[in-house]
């Protein structure tokens, strides 16, 4: 069995509650959710929230999509999605985040895939990237993620949730999927800045009043004949959360 946890919080430090904000109508949570759904490979979705007040309306986004909510620690992400994969027994856990809504559901079938007939303990398209920042997708064996959450001390260790895994490719098995064509990993279609928002809510109101379930390759269709919608978050850092929390834990 594959579930697929995703985490969404309203407190994000750079646009907070960005999750919750609307675009056509829906918060931008529900979109994602929406388009994870569509995934055939993952038998489980969970939402994976804090307990904090303030998540109150993250929580209520998931159980009006008729998906399952487990609600943990705030800052101990990890632990936070190590238990909400835990009820299901799953054989490997899709990890998602909520700050990618154009995440592709084809392509997490595809890493998922990849990951499972690979035997790998640990695969994504991230390790190496070559796919949009904002279509990530990480894929642990559940015994993997056990050992990580069992074992890991580190702030940014609990705080990103897979980094003990692939910071140690002597002891986990380790894949990396690559986009079979152009490399398109310096586009930005994650949202963590206000000009990130409103390039995503654009690429929104010209794709989905006509098809909803539109997919990456209408996306860089639409950035290719829009190049001053694909420029307006340019030259913003990718992963930039991740290496600030880094650097803060080895001062």
């Amino acid at each position: 069995m594959i579930a697929a946890v995703l985490q969404a919080r309203a407190s994000s430090r750079r646009l907070p509650g960005k999750v919750l904000k609307p675009i056509l109508g829906k918060p931008m949570l529900q979109h994602q959710i929406e388009r994870i759904l569509r995934a055939n490979l993952p038998e489980k979705l969970v939402l994976a929230t804090s307990v904090n007040r303030e998540d109150d309306a993250v929580a209520n986004i998931g159980v009006a999509c008729g998906i399952a909510v487990y609600r943990g620690s705030l800052d101990d992400v990890l632990d936070r999605f190590y238990r909400a994969a835990e009820a299901y027994k799953p054989t490997h856990v899709v990890r998602l985040t909520g700050d990618c809504p154009l995440t592709d559901p084809a392509l997490i079938d595809a890493v998922t895939r990849f990951a499972v007939e690979g035997g790998y303990d640990y695969a994504s398209n991230t390790i190496r990237p070559s796919f949009p920042d904002g279509l990530d997708v990480e894929v642990a064996a559940f015994a993997a993620l056990e050992a990580a959450w069992r074992e890991a001390t580190s702030k940014p260790d609990r705080e990103h949730v897979m980094p003990f895994l692939h910071r140690q490719p002597g002891r986990f098995r380790l894949g990396n999927l690559l986009n079979s064509g152009t490399d398109l990993s310096a586009m930005r279609w994650t949202v963590d800045e206000p000009a990130d928002f409103e390039m995503v809510k654009s690429v929104y109101e010209a794709l989905y009043p006509s098809k909803p379930d539109f997919d990456m390759s209408d996306v860089l269709a639409f950035l290719d004949a829009n190049p001053e919608i694909a420029g307006l978050n340019s030259g913003l850092v990718r992963n930039e959360g991740y290496i600030r929390d880094v650097s803060a834990s080895s001062d």
